[in-house]
């Protein structure tokens, strides 16, 4: 079987043996926005052409590729959802060769005031930690350019909600006034920076007071310039945590570690517990769906 987690940015595939164990991985740069003319099947088929030659288990994805601007669309699948709801939900295409390939849906549910929120791509690294929590409620944070805090309930999605921290940090330090004294982005995290934004995003005033008063600190001299990007940073995620963290005892946070680690600090200056799982989540997930639907050593139907 070969398994993809196929995002906006990022394509990763995996191929397995018949129980699901990984024999071989590889990615590249090839995000659905980076596929010309929607040409998915032959994209797929280029970067994995030596595999799928000796490979005819099945083909499954998940990720952004479900999505209106990927291969074609698979209907969310509302909460609570499990690994059984999200296999048999899958949605078929055709791949170059002519065998089927699946996409996982995403996931839909509704806040208390009916709005409604979705993850497409997260359901996947969700059921690849569901082992480690065990039976019982968790909370968990995926962060991201949508961060999504989840309540898991016995191994379902039983809520979730979205947060545009990433997407919005990279609007303020590319085109705000901030963007103005903001030094390029570093290798390592300044972490009093950090934690300085952090520590104000428990202040009053509210994200649109304190997101000027980075710049008003720099113009008094009570802030280098330096340190304004971890500063935005630490405040956007110290919001971000203080909006959605409320009362959890511990947070499970799975995600690319560069971000956990920033989350993970942040949480901990907030006094919550914190627990780091495998940032390649989504293959336990992705393996996890196979095993429900039967693709496990199934040739494509």
């Amino acid at each position: 079987m070969i398994a993809i987690d196929w995002g906006t940015s990022s394509f990763r595939a995996w191929r397995l043996d018949d129980a699901g164990r990984e024999l071989d991985r590889r990615s590249a740069p090839l995000g659905i926005l980076a596929v010309p003319d929607r040409a998915f099947a032959a994209t797929l088929a280029t970067q994995l052409a030596d595999w799928l030659a000796i490979d005819t288990g099945a083909v499954l994805m998940s990720g952004m590729i479900g999505s209106r601007q990927g291969w074609t669309e698979a209907a969310y699948a509302p909460t609570p959802a499990g690994a059984d709801a999200l296999s048999e939900n899958l949605a078929r295409v055709t791949l170059a060769d002519g065998r089927d390939g699946w996409i996982v849906p995403g996931v839909i549910t509704r806040d208390a005031s009916g709005v409604h929120d979705v993850m497409r791509g997260e359901e996947t690294q969700i059921l690849g930690v569901l082992d480690a929590l065990g039976p019982g409620t968790h909370r968990l944070c995926l962060p991201g350019t949508h961060s999504k805090w989840v309540t898991v309930r016995d191994d379902r999605i039983a809520s979730f909600a979205t947060h545009m921290t990433g997407e919005t940090f990279a609007l303020f330090a590319q085109h705000s006034i901030l963007a103005r004294t903001m030094p390029p982005a570093a290798d390592e995290l300044d972490t009093a920076a950090f934690d300085l934004g952090v520590a104000r995003s428990g202040d009053g005033g509210g994200l649109l007071h304190h997101l000027f008063g980075i710049r008003a600190q720099v113009l008094a001299g009570a802030l280098a310039e330096a340190q304004t990007r971890d500063t935005l940073s630490g405040l956007l995620i110290g919001h971000e945590c203080h909006a959605a963290s409320t009362g959890d005892a511990v947070v499970h946070l799975v995600g690319a570690t560069a971000l956990t680690i920033r989350y993970e600090r942040a949480l901990a200056q907030l006094g919550c517990s914190v627990r780091v799982h495998d940032p390649d989540a989504a293959l336990a997930g992705l393996t996890r769906v196979a095993s429900a639907r039967g693709l496990l050593g199934a040739s494509p139907a």
